[in-house]
């Protein structure tokens, strides 16, 4: 049978697919990108905030349609959304035959073979049957799942329980395999990356893992996503200094910068606290790029919490920074605090604290104008070949766009000079191909 998927949400959701693919290929069903052949079709759904989960649902409306103008005979929803919101889902779209929730990925086969009456080999999700849909050279690397910080506003530890870290030895096995398929950019994933290891060994392991990583000859580029602050160590800031393999890019959701919502947060650090780790980031490391992600609109924010927030944004200049409306979610501390901000008020905050980074971004941009810097290879075109700098991250910054002069293959990797800057993105020459 023809099989098609289509992942929603995070990277971390995503990899949960590429296992999914991976489990459908072993049993012999023939993968399609093209939802009108698929007869079956999964939808991996993400629940984390309200446009997310609206996301998702007309996402699977959008599928059952194929029913009808297709060849699909089978739809399937699973993901975050079902994990939390299972029995209404049931009765509110009946044209989904089959629901998996998360806490049910160890027997997706069994239940997969029973829905098409086929046998399937291995029941649970595994890591060694991953189908790697990032292309020839990047991949992401899951290293935990869960999430135990209990920030109020976050309803992933009801979705996908505590935080479990992934044995080293499990890890570098994958990583293995992703280097034998010369992996160039490896991207290391958890909700949180900076608790890795803490469960199990009793430390912060994450140091010793980059390290470990950076053994592998394929691996050119490795960075790690979503490190919390308050679990940032100097160590990390020193092996991110030292090992040329690990890209000086810091992504570091820091929500608020009022210490008053960070409390409310339930966010174990304060805004001095995070000002000084940001100081030492840049004073180790000068040409670090800084991330961060912020939440307008938290219940309880005046206008001097946001104002604070605002100067923050403004003294720090952040390289990248996205921000979220806040987004009640059910069974959350924060859906039950007093203050609610209205959707108004959220947006109009939210709008002035993106006017102000817009202007940052630009001028961070134009910074670049002049630089050289190895460039790998995501997309040519006939006017263009299309890649990213050490400094982004795929499907969150920006790309770079070199005027195609010369023969270059995507996944390699070439030297070009940053002539000009368009929003939020750079335009460049190409120099060199590098030897790699």
């Amino acid at each position: 049978m023809k099989i098609g998927f289509v992942s929603l949400g995070c990277s971390k959701n995503l990899v949960d697919t590429e296992m999914m693919i991976g489990l459908a290929q072993k049993n012999n069903l023939e993968i399609v990108n093209n939802e009108k052949e698929a007869e079956i079709i999964v939808v991996n759904t993400c629940g984390f905030i309200e446009s997310a989960k609206q996301e998702a649902i007309n996402t699977i409306l959008e599928m059952a349609e194929y029913k009808v103008t297709g060849n699909c005979k089978y739809l399937i929803a699973t993901g975050c959304l079902v994990q939390r919101y299972k029995e209404e889902l049931i009765k509110s779209i009946p044209e989904v035959d089959l629901f998996i929730s998360v806490d049910e990925y160890n027997n997706f086969g069994d239940i997969l073979g029973k829905l098409i009456n086929s046998k399937i080999q291995r029941c649970s999700l595994e890591y060694e049957d991953r189908y790697i849909t990032t292309g020839n050279a990047t991949a992401y690397l899951k290293i935990a799942e869960g999430c135990s910080n209990r920030c109020t506003y976050c309803a992933i530890p009801y979705i996908r329980g505590p935080y479990v870290s992934r044995k080293m030895e499990d890890i570098l096995e994958e990583a293995k395999r992703l280097n034998d398929m010369g992996i160039k950019e490896v991207i290391v994933i958890a909700q949180d990356t900076t608790k890795y290891g803490e469960d199990i060994y009793g430390k912060k392991m994450l140091p010793e893992l980059l390290e470990k990583l950076s053994e592998f000859p394929n691996f050119k580029w490795i960075r790690f996503l979503y490190a919390y602050p308050e679990s940032m160590t100097d160590e990390l800031i020193q092996v991110v200094k030292n090992n040329p393999k690990i890209c000086k890019y810091f992504d570091l959701p820091i929500q608020h910068a009022s210490n008053s919502i960070l409390k409310l947060m339930n966010r174990r650090t304060t805004i001095e606290r995070i000002d000084e780790l940001l100081g030492k980031i840049r004073k180790e490391i000068p040409d670090a790029i800084l991330r961060t992600s912020l939440i307008v609109g938290f219940p309880g924010e005046t206008e001097e919490d946001f104002e604070s927030l605002y100067k923050f944004v403004e003294k720090t200049k952040f390289d990248k920074l996205g921000v979220f409306e806040y987004s009640k979610e059910d069974g959350t501390p924060a859906a039950k605090l007093k203050g609610q901000v209205s959707a108004k008020i959220k947006n109009l905050r939210w709008n002035k604290i993106m006017e102000l980074q817009q202007k940052i971004s630009e001028e961070k941009l134009k910074e670049n104008i002049g630089k050289e810097y190895e460039v790998l290879v995501e997309k040519v075109t006939n006017k263009y070949i299309i890649g990213r700098t050490k400094k982004d991250v795929p499907d969150m910054d920006g790309l770079i766009y070199i005027k195609n002069t010369e023969q270059v293959n995507i996944g390699e990797f070439i030297t070009c000079t940053v002539t000009s800057v368009k929003e939020y993105d750079l335009i460049g020459m190409i120099k060199n191909k590098a030897l790699v």
